[in-house]
């Protein structure tokens, strides 16, 4: 259990300083080599690119997570907080409906990838390992959209079960 404890407080910001660090190193790595032993690699520049579509695919979820992506939240904190959780639990339902649509059609556009059989042209990689990154990254904002909902149930049902004990009173 604390491995999956772990994996739902750590997986997004692991990945992304994995991705960021691996990007930095790649491109270090032709720097060097560029401008000290006057050659280039023919695959840094691919292999960047690829960790940069994969890692803001992964960062779509990190935000949800965080609760950092973009929203009308200024609009939303007019109102009271008993009606601010409930706007909240709207949002999230939108966007976990929109990442399920997201994750849906993603699918179909990696099994179109995988039949297409295209590899990438400088290091031979199959397309399908970067064009997986959508579906990955929307099913785990999914997920995170999912987990936002339930604590927005939460935190609505704590409210009524608030106001019900302040009435009894």
């Amino acid at each position: 259990m604390k491995f999956f404890h772990w994996l739902d407080e750590n997986l997004e910001e692991t990945l992304l300083v994995l991705f960021l660090s691996c990007m930095t190193l790649v491109m270090g790595v032709q720097v060097f080599c560029r401008y000290l032993l006057n050659f280039s690699l023919s695959w840094s520049e691919e292999i960047t690119r690829y960790l940069f579509i994969w890692s803001a695919f992964i960062s779509i979820s990190y935000c949800i997570k965080k609760w950092i992506s973009i929203k009308i939240d200024q609009i939303i904190k007019l109102f009271p907080k008993n009606i601010y959780v409930v706007f909240q639990l709207l949002l999230n339902l939108i966007l976990f409906l929109l990442f399920i649509t997201l994750s849906y059609y993603a699918v179909f556009y990696l099994l179109d990838s995988i039949e297409s059989g295209q590899v990438s042209p400088a290091c031979h990689l199959p397309m399908y390992f970067v064009q997986s990154a959508p579906l990955a990254g929307f099913v785990l904002a999914s997920i995170r959209a999912f987990q936002q909902i339930l604590l927005d149930v939460s935190n609505i049902l704590h409210i009524f079960i608030q106001r019900r004990k302040e009435k009894v009173k």
